[in-house]
């Protein structure tokens, strides 16, 4: 399933592979100025096919090396001979996709192999300026755009939510932390956070910092148990009421 909407100057394409006819999982891309900021997921391929081959890219990146984020990136380079940019970090495993847990595998599918060119601390558009800024947490590879005089970060899935419960195994809260952090630093009220969700936050400064708030009061709050002698299960039962629904998903 695909939606295309509008955003300023900035076209979000929102894509989700479908079970019994319903989409089970938003991921968005992003166009702007020739330039297209993730691609999909090998799912989703089939209708973001149809818009990219008729769509005006110049130059493709992704923020990191997740199959939902590069499963049209094969295409692009066979089929419109376009540049795909990505981090040092993240290059090795789009050459050579890691094979993917099932859950994931159900839900975007695996991505074919591509060769992206390390990215520039600078992207330049005719008309932005995109500074490449390093942001782990969600992945080692991780990278956001910022384009300061428009305002806009484009984020990724560095946030995946306000109420977030889950972690994959890559994720790493702390860096994650770090990052909003460095992100923070170049944003003031007005800045838009462009996220990998479904969602465009026009409070974006305020949602990274919310999000902070909360996970170093979680953080807090469970040294405190921890120092009274609870173990993790009793800690995660306290906290949160038990695990996720994804930990049994998951196995684990």
């Amino acid at each position: 399933m695909i939606e295309i909407s509008d955003f300023r100057k900035v076209k979000q394409i929102k894509l989700a592979a479908e079970l019994n006819g319903e989409p089970y999982y938003w991921v968005s891309s992003y166009l702007v100025d020739g330039l297209l900021i993730d691609t999909g997921s090998a799912k989703t391929l089939p209708e973001f096919s149809h818009f990219l081959r008729g769509a005006k890219i110049s130059t493709v990146v992704n923020t990191h090396s997740h199959e939902d984020h590069i499963g049209a990136n094969r295409l692009i380079q066979e089929e419109l001979g376009l540049p795909i940019y990505a981090s040092r970090l993240a290059i090795p495993r789009i050459q050579e996709p890691p094979k993917v847990p099932w859950y994931r595998e159900q839900v975007w599918g695996s991505a074919r192999p591509s060769d992206p060119k390390p990215l520039p601390t600078v992207i330049e558009t005719s008309k932005f300026r995109f500074e490449v800024i390093d942001t782990p947490g969600h992945s080692a590879d991780h990278v956001s755009f910022v384009e300061r005089n428009q305002g806009w970060v484009f984020s990724g899935d560095l946030f995946i939510g306000n109420q977030m419960t889950a972690a994959g195994p890559e994720m790493n809260i702390s860096d994650m932390l770090t990052s909003m952090k460095r992100l923070i630093e170049f944003m003031d009220d007005g800045f838009i956070l462009f996220t990998a969700l479904r969602t465009v936050r026009s409070d974006g400064r305020k949602t990274l910092l919310d999000f902070v708030e909360r996970c170093e009061k979680l953080r807090e709050q469970v040294f405190e148990l921890a120092a009274q002698g609870l173990d993790v299960p009793k800690i995660v039962n306290r906290m949160f009421g038990g695990e996720n629904i994804f930990a049994s998903i998951t196995n684990g």
